[in-house]
């Protein structure tokens, strides 16, 4: 039974703002694969480039909306080579690109192609971990920041995501994307990131 089986399509009626580009972030809040493959594109790229790939993958590829099983069945080259075009979608365009279509081939295979129902059918947030952290390029880290995206923006909340999503999930916390509703929450993740990596050093 899925945990939210509307809430998707209720996305028309707000707009994400964690790409800072209008464009961009609606193609985040309508398509589900977009807002997933930002989420695989956040690592070692500052987040709102990481997060506007998709749109714009999806200009270079002249395409609307993005598809698993077209992506997965494109040419690897004619993918990397939009992904590589300056402004590169990612500094690595070509470990990307396998990255998106490795995704792109487990959707197709385990969820009828669609992003979607990765979430919309998890019946608990542990279940929805494990499906995210199963995904090629998907961590714990990455995975559990995903779920408290999707639970704290989205209103996606099986059971347990809170516990799933671990700290990510705190309410007024600027930890990660989850918590990026525009600017100047944007410039408060960053600070807090800093914070992090200066503790680590220290």
């Amino acid at each position: 039974m899925p945990s939210c089986p509307t809430v998707w399509q209720a996305l028309g009626m707000a707009t994400l703002r964690i790409a800072q580009v209008p464009e961009a972030d609606r193609l985040l809040s309508a398509d589900p694969l977009a807002l997933l493959l930002g989420m695989l594109y956040d690592q070692q790229f500052p987040m709102e480039r990481a997060f506007a790939g998709p749109y714009v993958l999806a200009q270079r590829l002249g395409i609307t909306s993005l598809d698993a099983t077209a992506l997965a069945a494109l040419d690897p080259e004619t993918l990397t080579a939009a992904m590589a075009t300056t402004p590169v979608v990612h500094r690595y365009p070509k470990a990307m690109a396998e990255r998106t279509q490795a995704v792109c081939h487990v959707l197709v295979a385990s969820y009828d192609g669609s992003a979607a129902a990765l979430w919309d059918t998890a019946p608990t947030g542990a279940e929805l971990l494990k499906r995210l952290n199963a995904l090629p390029g998907f961590g714990k880290q990455k995975a559990q920041i995903f779920v408290a995206l999707l639970g704290k923006q989205l209103g996606v909340r099986p059971p347990g995501w809170e516990e799933a999503a671990g700290a990510y999930a705190e309410d007024g916390s600027f930890r990660s994307v989850a918590d990026v509703t525009g600017p100047e929450a944007l410039e408060k993740v960053r600070a807090f990131k800093k914070e992090q990596k200066a503790a680590a050093k220290a």
